[in-house]
């Protein structure tokens, strides 16, 4: 059963909808095709099934039925928090990020994020510099870097740390994949810490996930001029943080 999955999703490049519809319809395998499509295989896998599938990932709606990976998969079983926020910050987001990601990393927690510009791409370097764990989803292919800006910090998290993603090969990333990766961090995640955000944005489509899925989500205040999301989400019941011992204590 774990190679029917694997068949699908390759066939249909991590489309959720038409690789339940083709499990629903009960589709044949092709077998000429099932052994061409292995064959492009280069990342390592494991399926809704699997052993080691991530046991958060099973719990929220529309798990992935395989998740292609890069590194050491043993990280999604640790304390994880997701870390996101805006693709352009504010030099106060960028001290922010920086500040939570080291000094959450100091407390054993595993940042997870998007591997975006901006606000992603700097908790997981932040993780690394301070010598601490560090998970990325990514909107593509799980082996296509996007954006190819971050390749360093790609071919660093694929070596030393953990990068996952729905989608296989070098699929080239699709506007509409990426509000669908967005359930997987959350999904990966105890709870979600928000940095600085817009109010209408992907940062608040994974806040939207994670209070499907019953997470917590904190955010750091922001000045009333500048980017309104964390302020509005602090609003609507989000929890306020001045420092990670507001996230640890819950």
């Amino acid at each position: 059963m774990e190679e029917i999955l694997l068949y699908f999703s390759l066939k249909y490049q991590g489309d959720f909808d038409k690789i339940f519809r083709a499990l629903e319809q009960k589709e044949k395998v092709d077998l000429n095709l099932k052994e061409q499509l292995f064959k492009t295989l280069k990342s390592r896998y494991t399926t809704l099934i699997s052993d080691d599938y991530p046991e958060s990932l099973k719990q929220i709606n529309c798990p992935p039925f395989v998740l292609y990976y890069h590194g050491n998969l043993q990280l999604v079983n640790k304390k994880c928090i997701g870390i996101i926020g805006m693709r352009r910050p504010s030099s106060y987001g960028v001290k922010m990020a920086k500040k939570f990601a080291n000094e959450l990393s100091d407390e054993s927690y595993v940042v997870v994020s998007g591997m975006a510009l901006g606000i992603d791409a700097i908790v997981h370097q932040s993780a690394i510099e301070n010598q601490g764990q560090t998970i990325a989803v990514l909107g593509s292919g799980i082996d296509y870097c996007y954006p190819k800006s971050n390749l360093k910090l790609y071919q660093t998290l694929k070596k030393d740390y953990l990068v996952v993603s729905e989608y296989p090969g070098d699929l080239v990333p699709r506007k509409e994949n990426f509000p669908r990766r967005n359930r997987i961090i959350s999904g990966l995640s105890e709870s979600i810490l928000v940095v600085e955000a817009n109010r209408k944005s992907g940062t608040m489509i994974t806040v939207g996930h994670a209070l499907e899925q019953g997470k917590d989500i904190f955010a750091i205040p922001s000045r009333i001029d500048d980017a309104p999301g964390c302020n509005s989400l602090i609003q609507q019941g989000a929890k306020l943080v001045l420092n990670v011992a507001d996230i640890i204590d819950g």
